[in-house]
Parts: C-alpha cells; sequence; structure tokens
C-alpha cells in the first residue's frame, strides 16, 4: 500500500480520543502524521497526549507544528511570567494539573524538548500546513507567526494561497464537529476539548477518522 499522509487535529489533552482515532487510522512506519498544534490546555491529560506523540515518533515519521497554546507554554519557561495569568484561563490550569506542576518549567526535558522542535508549517508536492492561518500573497517561509499560531478563520478567510497548494489547519474551531472545507482550505480543528471529535485526515483521500473525548470512535466516513 502507498505511504499516506495523515493531518491531525487540535487534541487539547483529550488522549483517548487521539488514541482511538490514530488506532482506527491504523499508521504504518512509512507513513507522515502532520499534527497541527495545540497539544496542551483545556483537556484533562496534556502529559499523556505528549507521551503519546512521543511513542508515535518513534514508530512512523511525525512532524509536530507549534500552536499557539503550545507557544505560550514554552514562552512560561523563559523570564517573562506576564502570560502566566492569560495562559491559565486558555486551559493552561489543565495542563499543569496534569503534570502535577506550578509551572510550565517543570515538565518534563523530553516533552519541552518535543515542544521547542515544533515548526511553523509543513509543505508537501500538494499540500502545506499551519496552526492557524497564513496570508496567500506570501511564501510560507515569510509568513507573520503572529498569523500562523493565532489568526482565526473567523476573523479573516484567507483564500488560495499563492502556491496552489490545498491549506490544512487547526485552530478555528469548528463547533458542528465537521470539517470545514474552503475547496482552497480544510480546518480540521473539530473541537474535541468540547462536544466536537478529533480528526485524523488522509488528506490525499479525504478518508477521516474522528473519536470524541471520551474515546468513542464516531462511524467512519469518506
Amino acid at each position: 500500500m502507498p505511504s499516506r499522509i495523515l493531518a491531525v487535529g487540535d487534541i487539547h489533552g483529550c488522549t483517548p480520543a487521539l488514541v482511538t482515532a490514530m488506532a482506527a487510522a491504523e499508521p504504518r512506519s512509512d507513513d507522515t502524521i502532520v499534527a497541527l498544534g495545540d497539544y496542551i490546555d483545556r483537556g484533562p491529560d496534556s502529559r499523556g497526549t505528549i507521551e503519546y506523540l512521543l511513542d508515535l515518533g518513534r514508530r512512523t515519521t511525525l512532524i509536530p507544528l507549534l500552536g499557539n497554546h503550545d507557544w505560550m507554554a514554552l514562552a512560561l519557561t523563559g523570564n517573562d511570567r506576564s502570560l502566566f495569568a492569560d495562559w491559565l484561563r486558555f486551559g493552561g490550569d489543565a495542563t499543569l494539573a496534569s503534570y502535577d506542576c506550578a509551572s510550565p518549567e517543570e515538565f518534563p526535558a523530553e516533552h519541552l524538548d518535543f515542544l521547542r522542535g515544533c515548526r511553523l508549517y509543513h509543505e508537501t508536492e500538494r499540500h502545506f500546513f499551519v496552526h492557524g492561518n497564513y496570508i496567500k500573497e506570501l511564501p510560507l517561509d515569510q509568513q507573520p507567526e503572529e498569523v500562523l499560531l493565532w489568526d482565526s478563520l473567523r476573523n479573516r478567510l484567507p483564500g488560495p494561497h499563492v502556491s496552489g497548494k490545498m491549506a490544512v489547519v487547526g485552530h478555528t474551531s469548528q463547533k458542528s464537529g465537521e470539517i470545514l472545507d474552503l475547496d482552497y482550505a480544510r480546518c480540521i480543528d473539530t473541537w474535541v476539548y468540547g462536544d466536537g471529535w478529533l480528526t485524523v485526515l488522509d488528506v490525499v483521500s479525504g478518508e477521516r477518522w474522528q473519536a470524541d473525548k471520551e474515546g468513542n470512535l464516531r462511524e467512519r466516513r469518506v
């Protein structure tokens, strides 16, 4: 069977959903898995999510992107504590409880290394992947970090990218639990930490696997 490119939407510490959806997708060693960021915050098991992704990266080719929640946690490992209260309100309190610690500086070194190694974007022959949004006229290596991490599709639909490639993004939670398909872009943040699903998408075939935060698999759909 040919290798696949599987994209994973925002996980937010919902490890049961990640385990179930990935088990249904049955990743193989020659697959590439692009995780779109926001591994932590809001859900109850940020630590377990990163542990699972570390293991997944040993079994497949895993390309993790940086999400805005991940960025905030990393920013708090330096001397700037000004974001701490905001991070807690964004769900950082659940992350600290998961790690049983008082600060992201106390996360295991392997977990911090994982977050520090996350990319801002990934590009293939036919697709590109970012966490948040993009500016359609700019090549990916010229995109502002703020746009890639923080810009919401609710504020601005970007239009087709100058490269002509299909965009696969997260960040803008789809409360319907359905993928937002704009023909030139797909948003696969399907609100797992709420009442939606975690989505794993085969970006070429369109096949998807979804599970809720309790780990229940949604009926298989194409």
